[in-house]
């Protein structure tokens, strides 16, 4: 089974947030159009260090792979995976052999010439090396090897459905070999931007990379500001001091009606808001309690309380994923329904739960989830604590190796094909499910995308019914951005943000 991977580039995102001191003043020009243009962006997360190799964290993703580094193959704000280093690539009938034919007159930014050598070294690094970022995802490939200068074969000791789409994240970036550039300050990729400076704690700039192999970068550079504030980041925007603001509260949205100048798109995000259950101790071995939660609590209701940019899920797969179905119509809002399973339990009127979650996520999710569940007789006390509390409590293995001591918890599973979470009996809300391991084993060895997303799409359908966990809502994404500035994504906005088609109107 493919070793989980996916939340924790979350967590230390969030970890990340957790420690941010917040922006200082900006003083950001208004892009003065066309290709002499600089675009500033309000981010949110900052990285805690640069090194792509092994410092963890979407922040990381979202500003330096597309722009900074790229691999040879990557993939669209849609998730669907295109060409990028690879001019082109095939796979074998058996699913065993993947060959990649290199584009030509490709160049690192120190200005050497990108080789099917540094190809080779970047991929067996990761492969070879654990500790490495993306190690897990090349488990099954058994070599890499160049059997002519414009080409790269990976072998597999068996099919990967997931391989594919893992080479557009961190496994699959391309450094040069003989570069001997800290990783943790600077970088030294192939992409349409180079990092000129990065100030922690402040901002992250982007100049465009003159000498690119491929179609130049519209703008002259891009200017990333770190604010974590929702109210400051859209004070910033008001006041001209940002040109784009990402992951603006939908709560404060209503500020920016009227406003002329600036329009506020809604993309989609797989970031999966999951109320996790402790599948290894009671009540929760009782599949009654869990679906009686889950019809205990009104999606739309609470979807409505974080200020309404989200949708109900209702399964571990998201639209943006392969394998996706609506599965809203399981364990669907029903209180009448959740007091009888309740009932015959064992718990009537008689359930006090405690929901432990990281004090960065809206208080209001433990206010609605408190006044939904009384409505079925369950008490509900609520703890926000630290992010490091909340990882010792609920993520980390116990250290005596017994059952971890959480009842409920939430968390933003943010990350892209994580689906593999499900098929984890270690992971950490211990749901154990012989038929979905099998079925997601089978997703992996297909050789065809199609069987691979219904084979994913079963195994989601007996998460849903097997009610390990309430899925409470995707997120959306608000994206503010000034009249004039074209080309910058609205979708995954949290995970990467390829800047490629970013520019600025004349």
């Amino acid at each position: 089974m493919r070793p989980s991977r996916l939340l924790v580039p979350v967590v230390a995102a969030a970890a990340s947030l957790a420690l941010l001191a917040g922006c200082t003043a900006g003083g950001s020009d208004t892009p003065r159009g066309g290709a002499d243009a600089t675009v500033t962006v309000g981010l949110v997360l900052e990285p805690s260090d640069l090194d792509v190799r092994t410092t963890s964290g979407i922040a990381l993703d979202q500003v330096l792979i597309d722009n900074v580094y790229q691999g040879l193959v990557g993939r669209t704000q849609d998730n669907e995976i295109v060409d990028v280093l690879a001019s082109e690539h095939t796979i074998s009938a058996d699913g065993l052999t993947y060959t990649f034919t290199l584009q030509d007159g490709v160049t690192f930014h120190d200005g050497a010439a990108m080789t099917a050598a540094d190809v080779v070294w970047s991929l067996q690094q990761v492969a070879d090396d654990e500790s490495l970022a993306g190690h897990a995802d090349l488990a099954s490939v058994a070599d890499v090897s160049s059997p002519a200068d414009d080409t790269v074969v990976l072998t597999l000791t068996q099919p990967d459905s997931a391989l594919l789409f893992a080479l557009t994240g961190r496994a699959g970036l391309v450094l040069e070999q003989a570069a001997t550039n800290d990783l943790s300050t600077t970088a030294n990729g192939t992409g349409p931007f180079t990092l000129a400076s990065w100030t922690q704690g402040d901002s992250l700039r982007l100049e465009r990379n003159d000498d690119y192999w491929g179609e130049a970068a519209g703008v002259a550079g891009v200017v990333f500001r770190y604010v974590t504030d929702g109210s400051a980041a859209i004070n910033a925007t008001l006041s001209g001091d940002l040109d784009v603001q990402t992951a603006v509260d939908a709560t404060l949205a209503s500020q920016f009606d009227g406003v002329d100048g600036i329009t506020v798109e809604q993309g989609q995000t797989t970031d999966k808001y999951t109320l996790a259950f402790n599948n290894a101790v009671a009540p929760f071995t009782d599949p009654r309690v869990r679906q009686a939660i889950r019809m205990a609590v009104d999606n739309d209701a609470l979807i409505a309380a974080v200020g309404g940019s989200a949708v109900d899920q209702g399964g571990p797969i998201p639209e943006l994923d392969p394998g996706y179905e609506d599965l809203t119509d399981v364990d669907a809002y029903d209180p009448d329904q959740a007091k009888q399973l309740l009932a015959e339990a064992g718990h009537a009127d008689d359930l006090d739960l405690t929901l432990e979650y990281a004090n960065f996520y809206p208080a209001a999710i433990g206010d609605v989830l408190t006044t939904q569940l009384a409505d079925v007789g369950v008490t509900l006390t609520v703890q926000q604590v630290d992010f490091t509390t909340w990882l010792n409590d609920v993520l980390a293995p116990p250290a005596d190796g017994g059952t971890r001591d959480f009842q409920l918890s939430m968390v933003n599973h943010a990350e892209t094909h994580d689906f593999s979470n499900w098929a984890d009996p270690t992971y950490y809300w211990g749901y154990d499910s012989a038929p979905v391991q099998q079925l997601y084993a089978e997703s992996l060895a297909a050789t065809d995308p199609d069987v691979a997303a219904s084979k994913l799409a079963e195994a989601a359908r007996i998460v849903s019914e097997d009610a390990p966990a309430e899925w409470l809502y995707t997120a959306t994404t608000l994206t503010a951005v000034r009249d004039g500035v074209t080309g910058f994504p609205t979708s995954s906005t949290s995970t990467r943000l390829d800047l490629s088609a970013l520019a600025v109107t004349e």
